[in-house]
């Protein structure tokens, strides 16, 4: 490699270089949203060639390339060098149909090559493209292992989040131009990507244990660890499929746009794998709980697959199947545990859930209102929904405060299972407080957008929480009881 390179065009990679994900992977699942019974014909496409699936994927669908995931660094550097003359070319494996969408998108790119449905342009076949093209050297930015035959042929070399592996077998070919390091996945990355802190939904699994009696049966506290742990996992992954089936509007959403998967700090394929291997390990727990344990994980995997297909965009019955989906805890709680819990509970946990599922989406209408949005991006609600939400939230909390009333005397204190059941009558009186704060907060417009995540944080809530574990505490323990 010479060292002048003042004319020479920069040539750049688009999957992983100037992207921070692959837009195989994104027109997989454009397609997916859009027609899912399409995914038939794509052995066929294989067959072909791995240039006939990119053409499949990218032709009779809108490209969204607009809210793609760039490398930031990596852009600003392209657009200084832009700025100061440089020629700048995308030469990329990917459909030419999306590599005219990012040059639509980037209007610094002068040029593009790419495949054409029957030459696929990677590795040597970009190379000698290139070389062909560019008979007078050019700069090339890549990422991966199939851009060193590009960089051998290049006049000098720039590196974008390449492994140190292969970027020390490009440095001896000479010295990069520059170098935009490659972003580690860290424990912290994973963490949110599963979204462990919502774990914390699945405690409802251990009510039935404590409001049962069986508090001091150590197998029922193995059943339903065990059961914890299972519905944990097969939880994460399907909040990962969400966030897939989701990453359009997800990326246009001003808190959820810095999730791992919409943000590209998580690739496409190590969020499905990771799906996988979850489900996997859930399924395994199941099978070691039981026929029974394992129908239900399988049931509730189905609902939320069919959440995240098609329920969450039907306005009002996402937020039934949402509270359906918390009850499930209950009930699975129930079947791990084998204690009978009185229906009433069932029906209070419906209407506290939806109230606060409600919540969640006023506050996203609110938020978007004031973003100057009238639609929300893959749900079904707009901005004149705001107040009607408001109503049947507020209705849904005040119903849940009435059905805990009617529970204490109509169940809890003719069973005797309390001794010192009167301690109870503090119980309605702290969930209005609760739900009474949440609604206050999300009215204001001051509510995170997860109220189960905000309860977690919020001093006031966790203290009425305390409270609450207090009263039940001095109801079943007899503490002042006869």
């Amino acid at each position: 490699m010479r060292d002048d390179h003042g004319d020479l065009p920069l040539v750049i990679d688009l999957d992983g270089t100037l992207l921070r994900t692959d837009s195989l992977h994104e027109t997989l699942l454009d397609l997916l949203r859009s027609n899912p019974l399409a995914l038939w014909e794509l052995p066929y496409r294989l067959a072909i060639g791995r240039a006939a699936v990119k053409d499949f994927l990218a032709r009779g669908q809108v490209i969204d390339a607009d809210a793609w995931p760039v490398h930031e660094d990596f852009l600003s550097y392209l657009e200084k060098q832009a700025a100061v003359g440089r020629r700048i070319v995308l030469a990329t494996a990917a459909d030419r149909a999306v590599a005219d969408a990012i040059a639509r998108r980037f209007p610094f790119i002068t040029e593009v090559i790419a495949s054409d449905g029957s030459s696929n342009l990677k590795g040597r076949a970009k190379a000698d493209r290139l070389r062909q093209a560019f008979p007078e050297g050019f700069i090339y930015a890549g990422n991966s292992e199939p851009d060193y035959q590009v960089w051998e042929t290049s006049r000098h070399s720039i590196l974008v989040s390449v492994p140190e592996g292969l970027a020390q077998r490009v440095r001896r070919l000479g010295t990069p131009l520059a170098e935009f390091p490659r972003q580690r996945i860290g424990l912290d990355t994973v963490r949110r990507t599963l979204r462990l802190h919502q774990w914390a939904k699945n405690l409802l699994i251990f009510i039935p244990l404590v409001l049962g009696g069986r508090g001091s049966d150590i197998n029922a506290w193995i059943a339903a660890l065990l059961g914890f742990l299972a519905l944990g996992l097969a939880a994460s992954a399907t909040y990962i499929l969400n966030d897939l089936l989701d990453l359009p509007s997800d990326r246009r959403h001003w808190s959820k746009k810095s999730r791992p998967l919409a943000s590209g700090e998580l690739s496409i394929a190590q969020g499905t794998l990771l799906a996988i291997v979850g489900l996997v390990a859930a399924t395994a727990i199941a099978i070691s709980a039981g026929t029974l344990v394992l129908a239900l994980l399988g049931l509730y995997v189905a609902m939320t697959t069919a959440y995240s297909f098609l329920l969450k965009r039907i306005p009002v019955l996402d937020v039934l199947v949402l509270a359906a989906l918390f009850t499930f805890r209950l009930g699975f709680g129930i079947v791990l545990t084998q204690v009978r819990l009185s229906p009433w509970l069932l029906v209070f946990s419906m209407f506290v859930f939806m109230s606060l599922s409600m919540a969640k989406r006023h506050t996203e209408v609110l938020r978007m209102g004031a973003n100057g949005l009238t639609s929300m991006h893959g749900r079904g609600y707009v901005a004149q929904d705001a107040p009607l939400m408001l109503a049947i939230g507020v209705a849904a909390m005040l119903g849940a405060v009435l059905i805990l009333i009617l529970y204490l005397i109509e169940d809890a204190f003719p069973r005797g299972f309390y001794g010192n059941p009167a301690a109870l009558w503090a119980v309605p009186a702290i969930l209005f407080l609760f739900l009474g704060r949440v609604w206050l907060l999300c009215q204001r417009g001051q509510l995170r957008d997860d109220p189960v995540a905000f309860a977690l944080k919020d001093k006031p809530s966790l203290a009425l929480a305390g409270l609450m574990a207090i009263t039940f505490a001095i109801a079943v323990l007899h503490v002042g009881g006869a």
